[in-house]
Parts: structure tokens; sequence; C-alpha cells
């Protein structure tokens, strides 16, 4: 088996951690928040931006990761 290089590790890591603190800021349980991601375009824009994100204030990545929801048509 493969091991994961750094960086896969990485965004992982901080995928993992970020994923709850937006469901925690807009009153949602973890599972609920992943859907809500997944079908506005967040997961894919922590996908492409993670790096970027990661560098930023939590407070701040969640509320960049929201606009992206917001404007695929996500209300919270």
């Amino acid at each position: 088996m493969k091991a994961i290089d750094k960086q896969t590790s990485d965004k992982i890591s901080f995928i993992s951690f970020i994923i709850p603190k937006f469901a925690s800021s807009y009153k949602m349980n973890t599972q609920d928040a992943y859907f809500y991601l997944k079908k506005y375009g967040g997961m894919d824009y922590l996908n492409e931006c993670w790096w970027a994100l990661h560098t930023d204030n939590p407070f701040w990545a969640v509320r960049d990761i929201y606009e992206v929801c917001r404007s695929n048509g996500g209300l919270r």
C-alpha cells in the first residue's frame, strides 16, 4: 500500500478541521454541512483552494466558503 504524501495529508487534515467549523458557524450537524457544501460547490472550492484557505483565520475561511455556496444558490 502506498503512503499518502504530506500535501495530501495536510489537505485531508484541513478539510476535516474546517467542515465542523462551518457546521458550527451555521448551526448544522457535520453531515448536513458536508452535503450542503457538496451541493453548492463548497467542497469543490475547498479541494481547489484549501492551500490558501488554510493560511487564513478559520472565521474568514468559513465565510469565504459560505460566499461560494451562496453564489451557487445555497441559503443559510
